[in-house]
């Protein structure tokens, strides 16, 4: 059984038990989240797909923790003319164990 949610702006394909590293939700480690923007559900070979969620299913997740992604280095250069710019970015993300999967239908 697998679910396909959709969290800041990205979509992932879960199973109970995995590890996701999803952009930041504010919420503390240890504490559990439900996901409700379940875009697909695969259950005993058969795919339910919603337009555009699934009604009624949910994913519950507890955060693992809560951390910053490697730097990424964004560097300009104009040859002759003197001009360097150097940045660097992390992103924030959270670290969730996919406890369940829930649908409305029964199983």
């Amino acid at each position: 059984m697998f679910a396909i949610i959709e969290s800041g702006g990205k979509q992932y394909k879960v199973q109970e038990g995995d590890l996701v590293r999803v952009e930041k939700l504010d919420f503390p480690p240890g504490e559990k989240v439900i996901l409700d923007r379940v875009l697909a559900v695969a259950r005993d070979g058969e795919l339910l797909v919603g337009t555009p969620f699934v009604s009624g299913a949910q994913v519950v997740g507890t955060v693992r923790r809560q951390g910053k992604a490697r730097k990424i280095i964004v560097f300009k250069y104009k040859p002759k003319k003197n001009y360097r710019r150097k940045k660097g970015h992390r992103q924030l993300f959270t670290e969730l164990v996919i406890e369940e999967i829930i649908t409305s239908s029964p199983q």
